[in-house]
């Protein structure tokens, strides 16, 4: 039977494995951008409705039977302006950040890509398309990981090292980005703060953990404004920042340009980049940098990890 993703509730306990960040960091953090505009599901993909997830669009509730035109605008919003503005608020302040890049998107927005590859923002691969891959059969996830990884070898430069799955990974999406290659880690993991090793097949595998609660999507319902915003997910810095004089961890915030892209929405980031810059002892970082740190200060330990 083929490697199938187990259970573990245990994880590191209570004593935690001393990251060793550079200059002794007390955490390590991670921005990233979802750029997913243009991949997401349409009428002119093939889908046949216009999808809203994420925006301010309220005619799915109206009944509306074909393309949504608020719906793309507000997607289009994403490329066309919030990309650029975060692109600024993070080359300004001479901060790295990762890129969860789906592959089709950056195709349709070859100056963005561009961009990416010129500020040195390392890619994660989101998927060739913005699509549930727990609904694909295993020859069609196995498909749209070559088709990803193939497509942005062509627009940004390089392969991408890292995966992450849109809407959450089937039980195969693991065992076929090893059976790929190529891949130094995958983000499919909401459980932990730190990154851990997996024998998947008896190779051995990254995951880095992502968060969805230190995210923009808190917007969609939950939150209204920047200082909102802003204070949630410092407050979340501060604890682990505290945490960190024993146990350092690491930080996911999630961004898309849809949503914080926008001006009330992005002085809140402006905020949060500030006061991090302020704080000693903080490591802003490539997703891939935090993976290839763990892999050389905390190296495969040997088969039998939730195999």
């Amino acid at each position: 039977m083929s490697w199938q993703p187990t259970r573990d509730f245990r994880g590191y306990g209570a004593t935690t494995p001393d990251p060793k960040w550079p200059d002794g960091a007390r955490v390590a953090v991670n921005f990233v951008m979802n750029y997913e505009e243009g991949s997401e599901p349409s009428v002119q993909d093939g889908e046949g409705y216009t999808e809203t997830g994420l925006t301010e669009s309220t005619t799915s509730s109206m009944g509306l039977k074909g393309r949504d035109l608020a719906g793309e605008g507000m997607f289009e919003y994403g490329s066309r302006v919030g990309f650029w503005r975060l692109m600024r608020a993070f080359q300004e302040r001479g901060l790295p950040m990762t890129v969860f890049g789906c592959a089709l998107a950056l195709e349709r927005n070859r100056d963005a890509a561009e961009a990416i590859k010129q500020a040195k923002f390392d890619v994660c691969c989101h998927g060739w398309r913005w699509v549930k891959h727990f609904d694909l059969t295993e020859a069609q996830e196995r498909e749209h990981i070559a088709k990803a990884v193939k497509s942005l070898e062509q627009t940004v430069g390089e392969r991408p090292a890292g995966w992450y799955c849109r809407y959450g990974p089937s039980v195969n999406t693991r065992r076929l980005l090893l059976e790929h290659g190529g891949f130094t880690y995958d983000s499919d993991y909401y459980g932990d703060e730190l990154p851990f090793w997996q024998t998947v097949e008896g190779k051995p595998h990254l995951i880095v953990p992502y968060s969805l609660t230190n995210n923009d999507g808190k917007y969609a319902g939950q939150m209204s404004t920047a200082d909102q915003w802003f204070s949630f997910v410092k407050d979340a810095f501060d604890v682990l920042y505290r945490e960190g004089a024993t146990q350092p961890k690491m930080m996911s915030i999630g961004m898309h340009m849809r949503i914080i892209g926008h001006p009330a929405r992005a002085a809140g980031l402006w905020r949060l980049l500030d006061y991090l810059q302020a704080q000693k002892g903080v490591w802003i970082t490539r997703r891939i940098d935090i993976a290839n740190h763990w892999k050389a200060t905390h190296p495969y330990p040997g088969k039998g990890l939730n195999e």
